[in-house]
């Protein structure tokens, strides 16, 4: 586990506060997180970990959610306090003068951030409403 948290995960997650996180990629790093804690070798037979298991073992901080958490203090932490006239900043609050194309509109990197908000606000909601 500390292999994976100190080596695996910082390399595979390089720069993913830019990333747009589609169900495909999420698929895909979910996949891959669970072939590096891959099957297991209980007294000679060898068997695959269940996603239970496999939230048991790293307490349910699993890629998709180290993601999030680093998107959003990129944004919070970093990108909010910037000056007006850093690159980044300007790049962050630019609107486009011209209209999307027609057809579906790909996912934007602020729309998928705004959904993570929004997930942390109903969480938080729950989590502080009586039952």
């Amino acid at each position: 586990m500390k292999l994976y948290n100190s080596v695996i995960r910082p390399i595979v997650t390089c720069s993913c506060e830019t990333w747009v996180l589609k169900e495909t990629i999420i698929n895909k790093l979910l996949v891959f997180e669970r072939k590096i804690f891959g099957p297991n070798n209980e007294s000679g037979i060898w068997r695959i970990i269940t996603k239970q298991e496999l939230d048991e073992i790293i307490k349910r901080k699993n890629i998709i959610n180290f993601i999030r958490a680093q998107r959003l203090s990129w944004l919070l932490g970093h990108i909010e306090r910037m000056q007006g006239t850093r690159m980044v900043k300007a790049i962050y609050s630019w609107k486009a003068i011209s209209r999307r194309p027609i057809g579906r509109p790909k996912t934007r990197w602020v729309d998928d951030v705004r959904k993570d908000v929004q997930k942390l606000k109903s969480t938080k909601l729950e989590d502080s409403c009586p039952r």
